[in-house]
């Protein structure tokens, strides 16, 4: 499945390794289970999301604040649900 892959989205898949379980507990299951069938849209706000600092990340999950784009935040509202149910 690897040689599918192409080069970006290997590049986001290796940054979503974050090292922290409060993180690693969202993007490690969305990864594998529904990164690589995503939508273009989707990949590039997953995309935009692995980009963003860890204490911002923390912050944003465990609602202690709020993205800056409304899209960021109904995404990290889908992880959640995703992994809690």
């Amino acid at each position: 499945m690897s040689e599918e892959l192409t080069l970006e989205e290997r590049k986001v898949i290796y940054r979503a390794r974050r090292g922290l379980k409060e993180i690693d507990v969202y993007f490690d299951p969305y990864v594998k289970n529904c990164y690589l069938t995503a939508d273009a849209a989707e990949k590039a706000l997953f995309a935009e999301l692995v980009d963003q600092e860890d204490p911002d990340l923390l912050d944003w999950f465990m609602e202690v604040g709020e993205p800056p784009r409304p899209e960021l935040k109904a995404f990290i509202s889908k992880l959640k649900q995703y992994v809690h149910g």
